[in-house]
């Protein structure tokens, strides 16, 4: 058998479909190393607790190409200063001060004009978020009713607002949010009339939890959601926190979400490092977060968490924790978690929501 001549052989001696089929894979690999890198950013908050933060611009110009599309939202409570408290150092996150938090319904309007300041090109890349209710209120609804007709064309969600979330809750003024609320079925309720997307931080349990009341948040959740099938929520960061850590049964729990066809509105979001912490702590804890994913890969989303953040080691931070997790997934698991689902429930949001607004003009 006459010995191949490796330097004779060219690509001329290949089939034309040979040459193609290389072609592409030489294009595609370099893009789809880069594009592993890429998402879409389904949590992250322009201002902070004293409602100071970054532009849209600034965001922008932070993220650069590697997010293209993100939610575009502040924080719906301000921090009171009290010279009594803290003199002349003025506190900026709600852990502090001891004084307590109230809600602040500008954000609506600065965001609004945060997205109109934009280029068409520009707002392309946000998803806008109504946030200054207070979930308390029976009359929340009617704020974000306003806020739609105020400025049509702008919203196409609510949130990230919260429920139950540790140390916050207790320091917010006023009655105490609850998952057994009329006022939050009256928000639910619109969000379904119009087409909102809603972003619902509430933790899965309560912090220290003991054993008799493991379930109790979680169950009010449930039927919260059933009494809601028309809603399109996001449950943000799968009910955990700093304190409220994953009990043994977390995991299960979620999927007693996910397996059940009469909760299919329901998704979840892994932002915030914290999460992440806990997903990345050991292999196996990889594993099976990786195992519930790939079984219900059009349920979970990539958020970040970020508040007000330009330096683009942190900006990114969470996402590059989350390493292991990618790894671990199938590129098609992977890429619906990084991009797909986003693309999927806010294209669809934001359609529902205009068709909304063209039939609900505000009253002249």
């Amino acid at each position: 058998m006459p010995r191949f001549d490796h330097q004779k052989f060219t690509m001329k001696h290949c089939h034309p479909r040979m040459i193609l089929a290389t072609a592409v894979l030489a294009l595609s690999l370099p893009s789809l190393a880069a594009e592993t890198d890429e998402y879409y950013d389904s949590h992250v908050h322009l201002t902070n607790y004293v409602q100071e933060g970054i532009t849209a611009r600034q965001y922008l110009e932070a993220v650069g190409d590697r997010v293209e599309r993100s939610v575009l939202f502040g924080i719906p409570l301000q921090l009171h200063w009290s010279d009594r408290v803290t003199g002349k150092v003025a506190p900026t996150y709600y852990l502090d001060s001891d004084t307590a938090l109230y809600y602040y319904s500008f954000s609506d309007a600065y965001i609004a004009e945060q997205y109109r300041s934009l280029s068409r090109a520009q707002q392309a890349r946000f998803e806008p978020m109504i946030i200054g209710f207070n979930p308390a209120d029976m009359y929340a609804a009617d704020h974000i009713r306003r806020v739609l007709q105020t400025y049509p064309g702008v919203f196409t969600g609510i949130g990230e607002f919260s429920v139950h979330k540790e140390f916050v809750s207790a320091k917010v003024s006023g009655d105490v949010a609850s998952l057994i609320d009329p006022a939050l079925d009256r928000i639910f309720e619109f969000t379904a009339q119009s087409g909102l997307l809603s972003i619902l931080h509430t933790d899965i349990h309560m912090p220290f939890v003991k054993p008799e009341f493991k379930r109790l948040y979680f169950d009010q959740a449930l039927e919260l959601f059933r009494r809601h099938p028309d809603s399109t929520i996001i449950w943000a960061h799968t009910g955990l926190g700093r304190v409220v850590q994953p009990v043994a049964e977390h995991l299960a729990m979620l999927e007693e979400i996910l397996a059940d066809p009469a909760l299919k509105h329901v998704n979840f979001d892994i932002s915030w490092d914290e999460v992440a912490k806990y997903v990345v702590a050991t292999p196996e804890a990889t594993r099976l977060t990786a195992a519930l994913i790939e079984k219900y890969p059009d349920r979970f989303l990539m958020g970040s968490d970020n508040v007000a953040l330009t330096d683009p080691q942190a900006v990114f931070a969470v996402f590059n924790q989350y390493q292991p997790l990618w790894d671990a997934l199938s590129p098609a698991a992977s890429r619906a978690v990084r991009k797909d689902n986003f693309a999927r429930l806010f294209d669809a949001a934001a359609a529902k929501v205009r068709v909304w607004e063209k039939a609900n003009p505000a009253p002249r």
